[in-house]
């Protein structure tokens, strides 16, 4: 048995530590709400609250700091924040890592760090990228807070959709909706289930792009969520592109032995309480 902390109980996080239990491990985990560690208490999930506003703040959220695997599953919320908050708040995280009993890192971030150019190959692991290049420099800065930390594993997932997230949900009665370009998603509880292995197989030290192996078309997908959850359906799409997509391969974790229990994005499950 293991102990593992998780900063971030939340989309990802919550099932992560429930799958992480069922398999045998004590997990502890953080929300930033006292109204949402009361819930994962009652889900049987032993949950602090702890916020970082940069400067820590909660509540016998210490315990977070003496396991021996942490994942940080913080959102940089890069798209509504201009990142200073995030990368700050990182910085303190890092010192309190530096100055604690954990010996493993898992820093959640995400494929968005690639650059934003499309190209005939898919985007991998072995990517030089650079302040330059990157499609994300509070993403990228953020990984490069934690080099040097312990044993560290980054994992870049792609879109997070399934269940309550649902693509078709997001353009539904919109025009010149951009529908003839490849994914690169990835279903919750594989996303949970790749951070789970990393973990159990003692895949440290690497990069790792967490994305379903197919890259369907937006708009097969966003079709298929009209018909099968009653959905409006976009007023039309945009011309498809010239030239190639922005594919990310989800490869490298393959070669681990890893499988997705939905490697089609078609083929993700979605409430249809919408």
């Amino acid at each position: 048995m293991t102990k593992i902390s998780i900063i971030g109980l939340g989309w990802i996080g919550q099932p992560l530590a429930h799958l992480l239990q069922n398999n045998g491990h004590a997990v502890v985990g953080s929300t930033t709400s006292v109204e949402k560690q009361t819930k994962l208490v009652n889900q049987g999930l032993e949950a602090f609250q702890f916020e970082l506003i940069p400067f820590p703040q909660g509540k016998g959220f210490q315990e977070l700091f003496t396991s021996e695997v942490l994942v940080i599953n913080i959102p940089p919320r890069s798209r509504t924040t201009n990142g200073e908050m995030y990368l700050e708040q990182l910085k303190f995280l890092r010192s309190m890592v530096d100055q604690s009993k954990i010996q493993k890192v898992i820093f959640v971030s995400s494929t968005g760090v690639y650059p934003d150019q499309n190209q005939e190959e898919a985007y991998t692991e072995a990517e030089q990228i650079t302040p330059k290049t990157t499609g994300n420099i509070t993403l990228l800065k953020g990984e490069t807070s934690f080099m040097g930390c312990k044993e560290l594993t980054i994992v870049r997932f792609g879109g997070l959709l399934g269940d309550d997230r649902i693509p078709g949900k997001y353009v539904a009665g919109r025009e010149d909706v951009n529908g003839n370009t490849r994914v690169n998603f990835i279903y919750r509880n594989d996303a949970a289930r790749m951070l789970s292995w990393i973990i159990e197989n003692e895949l440290w030290n690497e990069i790792y792009n967490g994305v379903a192996p197919i890259h369907s078309l937006r708009k097969d997908i966003y079709e298929r969520n009209v018909v099968e959850l009653g959905l409006e359906a976009p007023k039309s799409y945009s011309n498809p592109p010239e030239g190639f997509d922005r594919l990310v391969s989800g490869e490298k974790i393959l070669k681990s032995g890893f499988t997705f229990d939905y490697p089609n994005p078609l083929n993700f499950p979605y409430s249809k309480e919408v």
